[in-house]
């Protein structure tokens, strides 16, 4: 997989130049007859956590216990419940927890947290060779320190693949000649999901348009950044952690086109928390999501009056017709707060053994998250670790990193570079446009419960004034969020 651009930024492979003449070389600070002992907060839930576990256990047990270091990992909750923990631990709340050694991060939340002066600068402890092992993009995210450091280590990350509810699938694509070449680009699966509404509702010829949804998609951020990068305009352009918004008419003119319009119109859909439970209600066939989510991809769509067992079929996320092949960047690294020599120096022993290929994939088979090491990103590497650690790996979250794998030379990963007030931008993203498609929708479903046709209903949600004034709208939002940067 390469980094949008290629190569890492001048800036970070400054970092990386000066970290080897730096104190990672120095004699080792431990001590393994005086352990040091290491707090981990992360979001991992469920088999993620005690995936998550396994490891810092087997870690204890081999190269703690040889270099001194005792690791002691705690789930705080969800995402934003970790956020809230760090952030009270910064700010010094009453009743808050100690500041933990490691935690879990995103890109948005290290990046303030590092302007607090909080963080550790990882780069003295790794020099340039090892660093050239990790996924160009990866090292590049986490060099948000302000002379280019890095800050955020890679321990696992994901990127958006497209599943199909196979079973219903096969006979809408037999009957209408569609095939899954034609979903390889945004516009076709418009075009898909416009003929598989137009093929439901013909099924019940005495209930006029009462055509089902084909697709829907999480995480709406991604569609807008990654649509722009591959309609060749940067959506949020960075420099010197300033920010400017960048959203041409003509390239935000085809991205309502092919999410608001498709939305009100009932082609797309978005009804429970996650568009995998949309598959599972039958409510939709396919829908881009993250490839962590795979493991969340129903086995059954249960219905209130039918359940019945579904197969999959994986692809890769659909492109913008004619443009560059871009990919979403994705998921927390680790972070390490600024103490002494000896707890960063255990933290990055810790972090580097966790990104190991074989315990990065040991991790990945079970979440579903890409590990970070180039080596590491192949089927071949996958399947020894697979069979040497014996493990039980589900077929959905299998063949989700297999078809990353084997497109990756092909694949050009994204993610916005880190300023101030991002995370709040993101939420204009995020809600700005679906919040508005879904009121609309459910307008449009009234005047069609009235006896209008979808084109008499729709009719005036999808004018060109309506489009001018929900961009208007959208760029205001976008400037107002960033604009409050210090």
């Amino acid at each position: 997989m390469k980094a949008a651009g290629r190569f890492i930024s001048p800036l970070c492979l400054a970092a990386m130049l000066a970290a080897a003449l730096a104190g990672c070389k120095d004699k080792s600070p431990l001590d393994p007859k005086s352990p040091v002992t290491l707090t981990v907060w992360h979001y991992y839930n469920g088999s993620q956590q005690a995936a998550f576990d396994t490891l810092v256990e087997d870690f204890n047990d081999t190269e703690g216990r040889e270099q001194g270091i005792v690791v002691q990992s705690y789930s705080q909750g969800s995402v934003f419940d970790l956020e809230t923990a760090v952030k009270d631990s910064i700010t010094g709340k009453v009743g808050a927890g100690s500041m933990p050694d490691i935690f879990s991060s995103y890109a948005d939340t290290a990046y303030e947290v590092e302007q607090a002066g909080a963080l550790a600068d990882l780069s003295q402890y790794l020099g340039k060779e090892e660093l050239e092992k990790y996924v160009d993009s990866y090292i590049e995210e986490g060099c948000i320190g302000k002379d280019g450091t890095l800050r955020i280590f890679p321990i696992a990350k994901s990127t958006e693949i497209m599943m199909i509810n196979k079973t219903d699938w096969e006979p809408f694509a037999s009957e209408e000649g569609i095939s899954l070449e034609d979903l390889k680009t945004v516009e076709g699966v418009v075009s898909a999901a416009e003929a598989y509404y137009r093929w439901t509702d013909s099924k019940t010829p005495d209930v006029p348009e009462d055509g089902k949804a084909f697709y829907g998609r999480d995480a709406l951020a991604n569609y807008f950044i990654i649509g722009m990068q591959q309609m060749g305009a940067e959506l949020f352009q960075v420099d010197n952690g300033q920010v400017t918004v960048n959203l041409p008419k003509e390239q935000a003119r085809r991205l309502w086109d092919n999410y608001y319009v498709p939305m009100v119109k009932g082609y797309f859909g978005a009804y429970g928390s996650f568009r995998s439970d949309d598959v599972k209600t039958g409510e939709i066939l396919a829908y881009t999501g993250s490839t962590s989510s795979a493991m969340y991809f129903p086995d059954r769509v249960e219905k209130e009056d039918d359940s019945y067992a579904i197969d999959y079929i994986v692809t890769m996320a659909p492109v913008f017709e004619g443009g560059e092949n871009y990919a979403v960047q994705q998921g927390a690294g680790m972070v390490v707060s600024k103490s002494d020599k000896k707890h960063e120096y255990a933290a990055v022993e810790f972090l580097k053994w966790f990104a190991q290929a074989e315990n990065n994939l040991q991790f990945g088979c079970v979440s579903g998250y890409l590990p970070v090491l180039k080596e590491a990103n192949s089927t071949e590497k996958m399947d020894q670790v697979i069979s040497g650690r014996k493990l039980t790996v589900a077929a959905k979250t299998y063949d989700c990193l297999d078809t990353i794998f084997r497109k990756k030379d092909n694949l050009t990963l994204y993610t916005s570079k880190s300023f101030a007030n991002a995370s709040a931008a993101r939420k204009i993203l995020e809600y700005h446009l679906a919040d508005k498609a879904l009121e609309d929708r459910e307008d449009v479903e009234i005047l069609l419960r009235q006896g209008k046709s979808l084109e008499e209903a729709s009719g005036e949600y999808l004018t060109e004034e309506a489009f001018e004034a929900w961009y208007d709208s959208f760029c205001d939002a976008l400037n107002e969020a960033v604009g409050e940067q210090g």
